[in-house]
């Protein structure tokens, strides 16, 4: 069978005011990407070649989010329900036939495959429904079965009878239709109810009224969990690190403590990657096989290489290249710089806008200068060059391969390959210096005692 074209509309409109903050509740993110961007996202592996969001007024950031990342939007205004807002779509999907796709932005856990399998069952349906089997069924909307896999109805908790109640399929509000049925149904729905909205819903009674089957399609209760206010946005981010730690275990990642790593939802790690106890991935972050994350480190932007070892206690910031076997050990942040294979900066330093060459060795309180008060400029360090403990490297400054630089020196001008740079005040040893230095200090203060 050919299969039908696809298009997904995204309800976005929500007012969101249980978020209870100045940012539209679709662009409050879970594993580190706003939740707009995963139902984008998610449209568009689940094959959708339209995708329609729908804003409301109180959020022009979510219409100009949703344009950015390459979708259509229209405007809900006034909000009247969700099947007005799927009306709203209407126009922007002129000429469309195929399958529509009914998606949310507060939803952000529902795999591709799953909306795989909604559309799929429309094969011999008109329509097809999300539904999931939660713990506490409590208020939500029952699917209404004639047979395993028949949508009879959906009745609202509010309204259903004592046997509905006990039913413990509930409606996820994702559904797809035909395109052909779609826009008809939706010109019939009435608000003749207690909130005086037009349901989405009703569609399924309106398929069923023309003679025409629907389908129910069952998904995991923590894939469908949706966000209505900052508790439910810790419930799905809960939800999404545990189910990010469990696949990259089953990849062949070692996490020490699962429960204190935390991913986000573009980290790429490769088998045979420790991972110690307390650590976090923001986005951008690629760790090669072999790797070893120790405790308490942060990673950003990053690529780490093979073999590579970082912390305990250290940040890679944006940019930070780490090539085969290089090492960044604690108390040291690298940014926008690339250490290559082999290289050491094992304590207590910083390194800004550098080149770092192989099996180099930063020695500990390192900091490149990197910022003038204007501008960034960059440290290039040779391979297997040598900086001793405590140097300041102000930058634009290149240290040449096989180069050292002495202790507590400020390096303020090139040195060339195997040469040393020194730049710090000659000693002067003063003997019996001390001893005077005392003993007067101790008179002075036995007088002033008197």
């Amino acid at each position: 069978m050919t299969r039908r074209p696809r298009a997904a509309v995204i309800l976005a409109a929500g007012q969101g005011t249980r978020m209870k903050s100045s940012l539209a509740k679709p662009l409050h993110a879970v594993g580190g990407r706003a939740m707009l961007d995963w139902s984008l996202e998610l449209a568009r592996a689940a094959g959708a070649e339209r995708i329609v969001t729908v804003w409301g007024a109180h959020s022009p950031a979510v219409r100009e989010r949703a344009e950015a990342a390459g979708a259509l939007t229209v405007l809900q205004d006034p909000p009247l329900g969700t099947g007005h807002a799927v009306r709203q779509a209407q126009a922007a999907l002129e000429g469309f036939e195929g399958n529509v796709a009914v998606l949310y932005a507060d939803t952000p856990l529902i795999r591709p495959e799953t909306v795989e399998a909604v559309f799929a069952a429309l094969d011999d349906a008109a329509v097809a429904v999300l539904g999931f089997e939660p713990d506490e069924p409590g208020g939500y909307g029952r699917l209404i079965e004639s047979a395993p896999g028949v949508l009879e109805a959906i009745v609202e908790a509010k309204d259903a009878n004592v046997a509905q109640r006990a039913v413990r399929l509930c409606n996820s509000g994702v559904m797809a239709c035909r395109s052909e049925r779609l826009w008809d149904w939706l010109s019939r729905l009435t608000n003749d109810n207690a909130k005086g909205e037009y349901y989405l819903t009703d569609i399924v009674g309106l398929a069923r009224a023309d003679g025409l089957t629907a389908r129910t399609v069952r998904a995991d209760a923590a894939e469908v969990l949706g966000v209505n206010d900052r508790i439910d946005l810790a419930a799905a981010e809960a939800a999404f690190q545990a189910r990010r730690r469990r696949e990259a275990m089953a990849a062949g990642v070692t996490l020490r403590a699962p429960d204190t790593v935390f991913f986000s939802h573009d980290t790429g790690i490769g088998p045979d990657v420790i991972v110690e106890p307390h650590v976090v991935f923001a986005p951008g972050v690629e760790i090669a096989s072999g790797a070893v994350i120790r405790a308490f480190s942060h990673l950003e932007g990053a690529r780490v290489g093979e073999g590579c070892e970082v912390g305990p206690y250290a940040r890679l910031r944006p940019g930070a290249v780490l090539e085969t076997g290089a090492k960044v050990g604690n108390f040291v942040e690298v940014k926008k710089s690339r250490l290559g294979a082999g290289a050491k900066a094992n304590h207590l330093a910083y390194i800004g806008d550098s080149d770092v060459g192989a099996k180099a060795n930063i020695g500990a309180g390192t900091i490149t200068c990197n910022y003038d008060g204007f501008f960034k400029h960059r440290t290039v360090i040779g391979e297997g060059a040598f900086i001793g403990s405590n140097a300041s490297l102000v930058a634009p400054v290149t240290i040449g391969a096989g180069a050292m630089t002495g202790s507590g020196s400020v390096i303020t001008g090139d040195v060339p390959a195997d040469a040393l740079g020194l730049a710090r005040a000659r000693q002067e040893t003063k003997p019996g210096w001390a001893a005077r230095f005392r003993a007067a200090m101790t008179a002075k203060k036995t007088k002033a005692k008197e």
